[in-house]
């Protein structure tokens, strides 16, 4: 049964991109909330259990968002605050580990900041390695520098270590023409091409990030976390959400 689910299974390698948001329960804005984050898990756990090599990138905004605490008149100076966003993805990153673990999933937390006592620093054929073993490899701190998004991060890793496509989760079911909480009119659409999204400012992804995937060919699927499953379904190959191709 394994193997006919793995022929299926329309990736090799993918990265999945978590906003740190996805961590936190529907009921606050702040935070980890375990039962959320272990049903993360059971999902990363269904594509595992296809072969797929999973690399994750998770973002830190239920603990610390930089670019909100550099806005106010008297803000946090963005370096510092870009540094303390990083943090914030490390202990997302921990937990997830955790709840993968309980799952009985092997996993490596790889930081781009060293802090050996809680991870491996990034090490890119290591990471590698990890995948080819069957580990789902969890990349924390973003890409170690500050005025770079997770975003980014999750494209760079993703180039870095061969991924077929990054696969980002999110709160809507693909990209719009305009916030569809808001605008009745807007219009979701099935395709779209890297430079489209930078034509029209559409805000799936940070501009630094669209255009490292454009350049490499490297395909983005947008969709939504909220539906149990939608992940398995996406590797699976079903048309949901929206493609960046």
């Amino acid at each position: 049964m394994g193997s006919r689910a793995a022929a299926r299974s329309v990736y090799h390698r993918i990265i999945l991109k978590l906003s740190g948001e996805a961590l936190q329960s529907k009921s606050t804005r702040f935070g980890i909330d375990p039962e959320v984050t272990a049903s993360i898990a059971a999902q990363v756990k269904e594509i595992h259990e296809l072969k797929v090599q999973i690399g994750v990138v998770i973002g830190g905004g239920n603990i610390f968002r930089g670019t909100g605490a550099t806005a106010k008149t008297q803000g946090i100076d963005r370096t510092t605050a870009d540094y303390m966003g990083m943090l914030a993805t490390v202990i997302n990153s921990l937990a997830l580990q955790d709840a993968l673990e309980k799952q009985g999933c092997f996993t490596r937390v790889q930081t781009a900041i060293h802090m050996e006592e809680l991870a491996e620093p990034y090490i890119r054929r290591k990471a590698i390695r990890h995948l080819e073993k069957g580990r789902v490899v969890i990349f924390a701190g973003g890409t170690g520098n500050p005025y770079f998004s997770t975003d980014t991060a999750a494209a760079l890793r993703a180039i870095e270590i061969g991924a077929e496509a990054i696969l980002k989760a999110t709160q809507v079911d693909g990209v719009y023409s305009a916030d569809p909480h808001r605008d009745r009119k807007a219009r979701k659409f099935s395709t779209l091409r890297h430079i489209d999204v930078l034509n029209k400012g559409l805000k799936v992804m940070d501009a630094t990030a669209v255009s490292l995937c454009m350049d490499h060919k490297l395909p983005i699927v947008i969709f939504n976390l909220a539906r149990r499953g939608n992940i398995k379904r996406v590797v699976l190959g079903e048309a949901i959400g929206t493609v960046i191709r």
